[in-house]
């Protein structure tokens, strides 16, 4: 979507930005040259003129990358659905964070709709004219490409996306841009006593999937390669533990958000070829009461041999993670990450607008996380992951719980899944960001895709 070109065609709408020092250069009406003058010597951050159907945006240039994607999402409000296309005059980040908050503004979920193409976006091209690198913008067209695929996953009802749809669908990415996949079948699974896994999946008719994704270019320059792990629970009734309160399921098809974050990381990482070897595991199922379903006093025995008491059925991605978690040490990776909706308590804790994060890795690793969670505007909390919080998930009956108490629930939460990880480990909680119920400026309405960009910006800034 995201087009670069020196040629202007003045038929088409116009975003300016504008700042103290800039000149409008080109064949433009003394209208819109009076406005921009106008413009840039007044207080005001955002305008815009319509003269018939053609727009004239005007955007102060700010250094807060943020704001300028939020201007962006600005624009996508006032601009009409039929317009196609669009030309930014800029230069460098700025005019590219702005072409990003409104690519991303301009993603809709209108599958299920029977007026669908009334309610479509029409924009198509957004080109950029300024000073900026070429690679950047293909750069950022792949990575927003990326995080629109997960929005759509998420978005999709476990009507259609099962365990075994959301396979298919990762296997067809990977074929879009020359990255491995691997399917797990049920009795694969059970072969490997992924015992976590294969409990949450007792009450459901439809059977589990395990996905292995490796992206491996020439030129690595990680010699053992980098795992990531999503949550793939692609809908969660809470199982026997019921979810009890009104409204609580309304979104749990939102609940594989790790699996659409960690599957989108590696499409973005191959469609820009990144230089890192990458790893992604994917279980997935959907936790429900029905049939053998498993039950709170149930001990089971995970894929590295630890047991395990459930104590809440509601407490099963954990379950499922730990399984893949356990799986990846045989790669022996310099690094492991796991993303997924995990707990309640993020919310309470950091609210909807970051993720938790939660490492035993390297200051390194944990500053450059967090630096590109901030230079994305996908922010992360560090939260401890200190040993004391491990005696609140010993049993009485077995080597763990899967539940650690009211206190710190997220942060127990981390603590059992590091219990599985013999390499360097970091766990995102993403339950509060990943799914929004009213819109969020560029974010949109239900999935976010969030997590991809913040990543995609961590790998590419890898070991340098």
């Amino acid at each position: 979507m995201l087009q670069f070109s020196k040629i202007i065609n003045y038929d088409f709408s116009f975003v300016f930005l504008i700042s103290p020092t800039s000149v409008l250069e080109g064949n433009f009406p003394d209208f819109v040259k009076k406005q921009y003058t106008d413009f840039q010597t007044s207080e005001t951050k955002e305008d815009y003129l319509k003269i018939g159907k053609q727009y004239f945006f005007f955007v102060k240039e700010q250094s807060d990358l943020e704001k300028m994607r939020v201007s962006g999402f600005n624009i996508r409000q006032k601009l009409d659905r039929k317009e196609t296309t669009l030309t930014i005059l800029g230069n460098g980040e700025s005019a590219l964070a702005v072409a990003e908050g409104l690519a991303l503004s301009n993603y809709q979920f209108l599958k299920y709709f029977k007026d669908a193409e009334d309610k479509r976006n029409h924009l198509e091209h957004i080109y950029l004219n300024g000073n900026m690198d070429t690679a950047r913008i293909s750069e950022l067209n792949n990575i927003i490409k990326a995080v629109c695929w997960a929005r759509d996953m998420v978005n999709e009802p476990t009507s259609f996306l099962t365990a075994e749809q959301l396979s298919k669908e990762i296997v067809a990415i990977g074929e879009a841009s020359d990255f491995k996949v691997e399917i797990l079948e049920k009795d694969e699974i059970e072969q490997l006593k992924m015992g976590g896994l294969l409990a949450v999946n007792k009450g459901s008719v439809q059977p589990p999937t395990f996905t292995i994704l490796e992206y491996k270019p020439e030129n690595a320059v990680n010699s053992k390669p980098v795992v990531l792990v999503g949550k793939g629970v692609v809908y969660d009734t809470g199982g026997l533990s019921l979810k009890p309160t009104a409204g609580s399921m309304d979104s749990m098809k939102s609940d594989m958000g790790g699996a659409a974050c960690m599957a989108g990381t590696i499409y973005a990482a191959a469609l820009n070829k990144l230089n890192v070897h990458l790893i992604g595991l994917i279980p997935a199922t959907d936790n429900r009461p029905g049939g053998d379903a498993y039950a709170p006093g149930d001990i089971i025995t995970m894929f590295d041999g630890t047991t395990v008491e459930v104590l809440n059925t509601d407490a099963e991605g954990r379950l499922i993670l730990g399984d893949a978690i356990a799986y990846s040490n045989q790669y022996e990776p310099e690094l492991i990450i796991d993303a997924a909706t995990l707990t309640g308590a993020a919310l309470v804790a950091a609210g909807t607008r970051v993720a938790c994060m939660m490492s035993n890795a390297s200051d390194t690793v944990n500053n450059s996380l967090l630096n590109a969670g901030n230079h994305v505007y996908e922010r992360m909390v560090h939260l401890p992951l200190w040993d004391d919080y491990k005696e609140q998930i010993k049993s009485s009956v077995a080597d763990l719980k899967n539940i650690g108490g009211r206190y710190a629930g997220t942060i127990t939460a981390g603590k059992f899944l590091e219990h599985f990880a013999q390499y360097p480990f970091v766990h995102l909680d993403i339950a509060g960001p990943a799914f929004t119920e009213s819109p969020e400026n560029y974010k949109g309405l239900g999935g976010t895709g969030t997590g991809i960009r913040a990543l995609s910006h961590f790998l590419a800034h890898y070991n340098k």
